[in-house]
């Protein structure tokens, strides 16, 4: 199990699955490794409680930097996803499930 308590099955298997940014979809881990290309773990729902298949995934350095904690379908609406042309369309099929599968609550501050 590695420092985010994935265990060594699940991050074989995210490996595997996720060779591209699951966000940008920038090629992951590639020869020629720049920042951009840099592997990051991430929680799709930023709960890091949900250790399973459908939340835990690889992305691109930059885009995790520019997620944080945002709410995954606020951020897809940012300056940022929209400079690089990052939609519901564009992103990974694990991504577009967990979309769907999450409650429209709006957050309390609103």
């Amino acid at each position: 199990m590695n420092k985010w308590h994935i265990p060594e099955w699940l991050e074989r298997e995210v490996k595997d699955r996720d060779r591209h940014c699951v966000y940008c979809r920038v090629e992951l881990g590639s020869s020629k490794e720049t920042r951009k290309s840099m592997a990051r773990w991430e929680h799709i729902v930023n709960d890091a409680r949900i250790v399973n298949r459908e939340n835990i995934a690889r992305c691109c350095s930059a885009c995790n930097s520019s997620k944080g904690i945002k709410k995954l379908s606020d951020w897809l609406e940012s300056e940022y996803c929209g400079s690089r042309g990052i939609t519901i369309d564009t992103v990974a099929e694990v991504v577009k499930r967990a979309l769907s599968a999450q409650p429209n609550i709006p957050d309390q501050g609103a």
